[in-house]
């Protein structure tokens, strides 16, 4: 019979003493031991099952990162006003309310909206009432800013009230903030728009600073700090809304959709909101983190421009971001006056309930807190 070569004597002679002798010694330790290891087995099965459990876990929280909702959102201008909508994006607040967003810079998006090449985006109360006056199936869900914060830049030469008169001032376009602020401020001045003092469409902030520079408008509707950026070109504020012994109730920086989409993802414009929220209090609580993103997207460096617009910015954004219902009554009959017969009421393009229930839900103290 051959034997096991595993087993050697000490002298290295094949035989079984060092089978027995293991045999001995196995059978010679304290039988008590056997319960230790098979409760030592339990609890090691016990951890692995454990670890397996949080390993699931974890890949199901990556799987859910990567499966985020993809929406397409636009914002308006690449000022300090519109900041809540790139600061939400760079600050990963639309990712962490489970939106995979791609923000997009459109001046007039009211149209884009309609169309459905985007789902949400910053429109002002104006240009909403002038789009569902002619037509359009807009609704406005909340709004950030809730004031006309715009002083009216005018050339240097331009001393008084009748010096204006006459003289051209720029706008953006027709039914955009930039025209409602144009007519607010030259009838702060006493002024009648466009009949004492002509209105026309010239572009964004670049296309009216070279319309200003060149001489082709004396002035220019400006929201705060950019003043800074007017170097080199002799100029003065004429008059601020800041000014005005009350405030100019104005849907200024508000979120808006269609009601279809509103219907059928509102959810998805819950998560949108309350990722703005955050940001709103991002840019109220975070100074210098917020200037940099404003230069990044402003392309501007000064930091004259960027304290002003910053500071501006920190008072004008709302805590809770209702949509002001004066504010609109009043967008509403500008719109109306230039569409006679059409009819329009607040509530057919305000729907800000979902401001309501986070507010109700404590979500908004806990942002602050």
């Amino acid at each position: 019979m051959g034997m096991d070569p595993g087993f050697h004597r000490g002298d290295g002679k094949a035989g079984m003493t060092g089978t027995r002798a293991d045999f001995q010694s196995i059978n010679s330790q304290p039988l008590g031991l056997e319960p230790q290891r098979r409760a030592q087995m339990r609890r090691s099965k016990q951890l692995s099952l454990a670890t397996l459990v949080l390993i699931l876990c974890a890949g199901w929280h990556e799987a859910a990162l990567y499966a985020q909702e993809r929406v397409k959102i636009a914002y308006s201008s690449a000022d300090a006003s519109n900041a809540v909508w790139f600061l939400a994006l760079d600050a990963g607040l639309y990712r962490k309310n489970g939106l995979d967003v791609e923000l997009v810079f459109i001046q007039s998006s009211t149209t884009s909206v309609v169309a459905g090449d985007i789902q949400v985006a910053n429109t002002s109360g104006g240009a909403v009432a002038s789009a569902v006056v002619g037509g359009a199936n807009l609704i406005m869900t909340a709004c950030y800013i809730n004031t006309l914060p715009y002083e009216l830049i005018v050339q240097e030469s331009v001393k008084s009230v009748e010096d204006l008169k006459g003289k051209s001032v720029g706008i953006s376009r027709v039914g955009s903030a930039s025209d409602v602020a144009a007519r607010v401020l030259i009838k702060g001045l006493g002024l009648e728009p466009v009949k004492d003092v002509p209105i026309i469409q010239v572009g964004g902030p670049s296309e009216r600073a070279a319309a200003f520079r060149t001489g082709r408008i004396v002035g220019f509707p400006s929201p705060p700090g950019t003043i800074h950026l007017a170097k080199g070109m002799p100029h003065r504020v004429m008059i601020s809304t800041a000014d005005f012994q009350k405030r100019f109730d104005f849907p200024y920086i508000c979120s808006t959709t269609t009601k279809p989409y509103l219907a059928t993802k509102r959810d998805t414009v819950r998560r949108l909101t309350m990722a703005l929220i955050e940001a709103t209090h991002f840019l109220k609580t975070r100074k210098e983190e917020t200037k940099k993103y404003i230069a990044k997207y402003t392309h501007q460096n000064d930091p004259q421009y960027l304290e002003a617009s910053y500071m501006a910015n920190v008072k004008l954004h709302d805590r809770v971001p209702l949509v002001t219902r004066e504010g609109t009554e009043v967008q509403i009959k500008e719109a109306l006056a230039r569409k006679p017969g059409a009819t329009l009421k607040v509530e057919e393009i305000v729907d800000d309930s979902i401001v309501r229930e986070l507010e109700k839900s404590g979500f908004i103290d806990k942002v602050y807190k």
